[in-house]
């Protein structure tokens, strides 16, 4: 199973407009909502794909309240953590003659000590879900949630646990019968303001000591700090790296996750597709470039989610070579972009698999006596067989 957490979840908003003109008047057809937030996406992918996911978010006020609505609706499992602060939107304004997309995200609400531990605690039994326990890890997370309600004088509404309930009545043990629980935890997006320095770094514990891969999607200097903590796959894009890290090089700034302990760096490159990246025995790096030979229009939010998604989708199967996972990852990336929504693939996703270049990347070689550095080739090998943390 792949449970997904999302600190700083979104109402994703999204309109399409002919031609956007700054300084203009613009009109559109009725925008749609959807409950969204990186780790969301990523699980509405998995899900859709026939994985099995489940989505750990946060929701609060009257925005929380039509997120968690169409959560439900969408059939995707989750476990929502009612909070104080009100859920954040995201706006996407899709400009149909350019092509391309403009995102003004919310920055969010800051969450209070007792919600980060109940978040903790819920994370916790999704992890474990299915282990022989007693009481089970729902009924755990739902008292960890209770108490919180009270602790504030204010009630639980039932109805925000029935999908909690539901997870567990579909196919996950009561506690009785002892299977495996979680084979990887994605942590995505941004984290809301003032959050304490030691919550990205607990998370990632949790899903080391429930035996998962920890895949990591965020930016700035949480993404080093997931690097320190064990985090076994980082997918940053390229600006993000480069903010984290002050590196030019994307390859020089993925070396630097590598060289803080991260198994494999994911990186996105826009329309030059995607970069794999992993340790060698020489203590050097590995690179793997795809890219497919044209540049799709279309809307590139939750296009590094769906890569997330191939990748969590791989590992929870048992596959973790760095060459299949970025073939699948550069291809559902590519065929969210053809979608109008984040959270979704375009079907045609084998097709673009296929039609994939796969190359590695040459790396500068450095002399061991001098550090000094000389340009060569790598042996360049089509592919054998067929912006954005918010």
């Amino acid at each position: 199973m792949i449970v997904t957490v999302t600190p700083n979840p979104a109402l994703d908003l999204t309109w399409h407009v002919a031609a956007l003109e700054p300084g203009s008047t613009h009109r559109a057809d009725t925008g749609q909502a959807r409950a969204g937030g990186k780790g969301v996406n990523v699980a509405r992918v998995a899900h859709a794909e026939g994985a099995s996911a489940c989505a750990v978010v946060t929701h609060g006020g009257a925005t929380g309240e039509e997120f968690f609505a169409e959560l439900v609706a969408s059939g995707v499992p989750h476990v929502t953590v009612p909070v104080r602060g009100a859920t954040r939107r995201s706006i996407a304004l899709v400009d149909e003659r350019a092509g391309d997309t403009t995102i003004v995200n919310e920055r969010g609400a800051a969450l209070e000590e007792v919600e980060w531990d109940v978040l903790r605690g819920v994370t916790r039994a999704a992890l474990a879900a299915g282990r022989a326990a007693a009481p089970s890890p729902a009924s755990r997370a739902r008292d960890l949630a209770e108490r919180t309600a009270r602790s504030r004088e204010e009630a639980v509404h039932p109805a925000r646990y029935r999908a909690l309930d539901g997870m567990w009545g579909a196919g996950f043990s009561s506690g009785k019968t002892a299977v495996p629980g979680a084979g990887v935890l994605v942590i995505s997006g941004s984290f809301p303001p003032d959050t304490p320095d030691d919550v990205l770094p607990s998370l990632i514990a949790l899903g080391r000591d429930a035996g998962a891969t920890v895949i990591v999607d965020t930016s700035g200097p949480a993404l080093l700090a997931a690097a320190d903590a064990g985090a076994s796959v980082l997918k940053p894009n390229e600006h993000e790296l480069r903010d984290a890290t002050g590196l030019d090089d994307p390859v020089d700034g993925a070396r630097e996750l590598i060289r803080r302990g991260a198994e494999l760096v994911l990186l996105s490159l826009g329309a030059d597709g995607m970069l794999a990246v992993t340790p060698t025995a020489s203590g050097d790096v590995h690179v793997l470039h795809a890219r497919l030979g044209e540049v799709l229009a279309g809307n590139p939010t939750g296009a590094g989610d769906a890569a997330v998604a191939a990748c969590a989708v791989l590992m929870d199967a048992g596959t973790h070579d760095p060459e299949q996972i970025l073939r699948r990852a550069t291809a559902w990336s590519a065929a969210a972009v053809l979608m109008p929504l984040a959270g979704e693939i375009h079907p045609s996703w084998p097709e673009l698999e296929s039609a994939l270049t796969l190359a590695e990347k040459p790396l500068p070689a450095r002399d061991t006596h001098t550090g000094e550095v000389s340009h060569v080739e790598a042996d360049v090998s089509p592919a054998s067989d067929p912006k954005e943390t918010r």
